[in-house]
């Protein structure tokens, strides 16, 4: 299992939002970049730098329960699922921008949490696969590490 693939695990195991958010557009994207035609790769990129960052907002959305991550990750699932190039995603990222921005505002994380976020700020900055690769790492590192105990005693 590659990075990838075992971040999307780790943000999506034993969830049962898994099979709605794991569409064969997100399962896929790393495969399809790394084996598809050169004139695809930028679209591809896209869908694995929009799949990391789904998986960071479902992890962040499980350690804070919060109602912003949540729109987010259904920005990107829908951004996923509909676009058919590069400039879909723009346009369908582009109409509801304003939710990245109600992400930060008034929001009390913890140091994990903070973390999460600057990886998904990092990974949504990307311009290349190697830097989406060790993004990609970093945030598997951190998902094995995260602290949901904090959510459980609360439910």
């Amino acid at each position: 299992m590659n990075p990838y693939e075992h971040l999307l695990h780790l943000a999506f195991a034993d969830r049962p939002d898994a099979a709605h958010y794991l569409i064969d557009p997100i399962r896929q994207a790393h495969a399809r970049l790394r084996a598809g035609p050169l004139a695809e790769q930028p679209f591809r990129f896209e869908q694995m730098r929009l799949g990391t960052a789904l998986a960071l907002m479902q992890l962040l959305a499980q350690l804070g329960d919060h109602e912003e991550s949540r729109q987010v990750l259904a920005l990107l699932h829908r951004a996923l699922a509909e676009a058919q190039s590069t400039a879909d995603i723009d346009r369908i990222v582009g109409r509801e921008v304003k939710l990245f921005d109600e992400l930060y505002d008034n929001l009390y994380v913890n140091e994990q949490g903070e973390e999460l976020l600057d990886l998904f700020a990092r990974t949504l900055d990307a311009q290349a696969v190697v830097e989406m690769e060790d993004i990609t790492i970093e945030a598997v590192t951190l998902a094995q590490n995260l602290d949901f105990s904090d959510n459980e005693d609360e439910a």
